[in-house]
């Protein structure tokens, strides 16, 4: 349970899952490739980008040469939250618990179909999950819908990596601002909308779409206006991408970096890959 709640947040920001995936994008068609370089403005030395799925299963689990190398050739590693931080970990692990249970939070109707939900997903109650929060929920209903007991977390894998080639890891955000971002983005008729559409056959063809290094279909997967509202997706995805953006100048400055975020966040208008251009920076893709 702990490693589970160490990825709660992360995980939900990038599982909004639909299943149109043609969804359009006021920029030009992103090639397909998870890991991109980042130069100019007068950098000494080339930085990298990867999208992540935040956890897949063990069969599933896969990091192209390509991302290695440019892992290896890093020097500082940046994750959406420094999951090796104690003091984000605890902060974590208290969020997860709702601020009061969710008898009191939700309305009898509410709660009746959270139980069905529940019962249907995950074989539990609604009074197994009283005490947390609607945000862990939705998490744990997402990660049984990947359908094993050995899931994989990109990065934890990076961290592990990096501390044992002792390079620094710093968080794009903290626990709370995320947490605080998912209870604005949604009300409890939304969330408890997300945990029903949380299917098997959505997370396969996510897993697959990720597998094929789609990102143009990842980020339709956070967009699907049928789930996501334009209030929704700016909350989630656009204000954060324009926040961690207004940071990485500085952060590239240090050269060498390598930034880990959910492959939801590289498309779209917003999404960091245009939002870098816009800057004045080289964005390509590393094709091999």
């Amino acid at each position: 349970m702990k490693t589970r709640f160490q990825f709660i947040v992360a995980f939900i920001f990038f599982f909004i899952v639909c299943n149109n995936i043609s969804a359009q994008n006021k920029t030009s068609k992103l090639e397909s490739s998870l890991l991109w370089e980042v130069s100019g403005k007068g950098l000494q030395k080339s930085s990298y980008l990867f999208g992540t799925i935040h956890m897949i299963c063990s069969k599933d689990y896969f990091l192209s040469e390509k991302a290695k190398n440019a892992f290896e050739k890093s020097d500082k590693l940046f994750l959406e939250i420094n999951f090796t931080d104690p003091n984000e970990m605890s902060q974590m692990q208290q969020l997860a618990m709702g601020k009061e249970p969710l008898s009191k939070k939700l309305t009898p109707e509410q709660l009746a179909k959270l139980d069905s939900i529940l019962k249907k997903s995950t074989g539990m109650s609604v009074q197994q999950v009283d005490s947390f929060d609607l945000v862990t929920v939705l998490s744990l209903i997402s990660m049984k819908s990947f359908g094993c007991t050995d899931l994989k977390f990109y990065e934890m894998e990076f961290s592990d990596a990096a501390k044992k080639r002792n390079v620094s890891i710093s968080g794009l955000e903290s626990v709370k601002s995320q947490f605080e971002i998912l209870e604005n983005a949604y009300s409890n008729d939304e969330m408890l909308a997300l945990l029903e559409e949380s299917t098997p056959e959505e997370t396969i063809e996510l897993v697959d779409a990720y597998k094929k290094e789609n990102i143009e279909a990842m980020y339709a997967f956070s967009t699907d206006k049928r789930f996501t509202s334009e209030k929704t997706k700016k909350q989630i995805l656009d204000n954060r991408n324009l926040n961690w953006v207004k940071q990485m100048p500085e952060l590239l400055k240090q050269n060498g970096v390598f930034i880990a975020v959910g492959a939801a966040h590289l498309g779209g208008e917003y999404g960091v890959i245009n939002l870098l251009r816009k800057e004045g920076y080289t964005v390509k893709p590393v094709m091999n």
